[in-house]
């Protein structure tokens, strides 16, 4: 970990120690994107190239069996991360409280341009609510053979709050 890394989260009030002490570990930001998706309003979703390509290929797949895979974010800039945490830090809400649900700056797999945030539609985004969906069922079932995992099952040893709709492409290995 960067002295960089540990003063941008000092400004936040995060001690990085603390961080390493939930075993949780710095992500690089990953250094080639494309873009992955655009959805209605014309946002663009970058992945890595691997990522995206096996997000498509996901996203078809499930499709084709019915089900609408949407993506409600992918990849996000350290600078991006410390945003996010300061505009909450800002509303007046506890750092113990965002840290079980964000990840400080330099520690989302978001920065790796592999994990993506899944909705779909009639299922509010980034809500518990999404396991309850078929999209989540289909995931379950069948995310592994495009080579996404969940991250933060319920209990998960990261400490952060479950996460049904966040999953992580792992590269694949012939």
């Amino acid at each position: 970990m960067t002295d960089e890394l540990a003063a941008l989260n000092a400004t936040l009030g995060i001690d990085v120690q603390t961080l390493a002490a939930r075993g949780l570990v710095p992500f690089a930001e990953a250094d080639t994107l494309v873009v992955a998706e655009r959805n209605a309003a014309g946002r663009e979703f970058e992945l890595t190239p691997a990522a995206a390509g096996a997000w498509l290929a996901m996203r078809d797949a499930a499709a084709a069996d019915g089900v609408t895979l949407q993506l409600v974010s992918a990849f996000r800039s350290i600078a991006r991360q410390h945003e996010i945490v300061a505009a909450k830090l800002a509303r007046g809400q506890r750092l113990e409280d965002i840290l079980q649900v964000s990840a400080a700056p330099g520690f989302s797999e978001h920065h790796t341009g592999r994990a993506v945030d899944i909705g779909t539609p009639d299922s509010p985004p980034l809500e518990e609510a999404f396991e309850q969906t078929p999209a989540f069922a289909w995931l379950q079932a069948n995310a592994g053979r495009f080579g996404f995992v969940l991250s933060f099952p319920r209990g998960n040893a990261c400490g952060y709050l479950y996460e049904p709709w966040h999953w992580c492409y792992q590269q694949v290995t012939a």
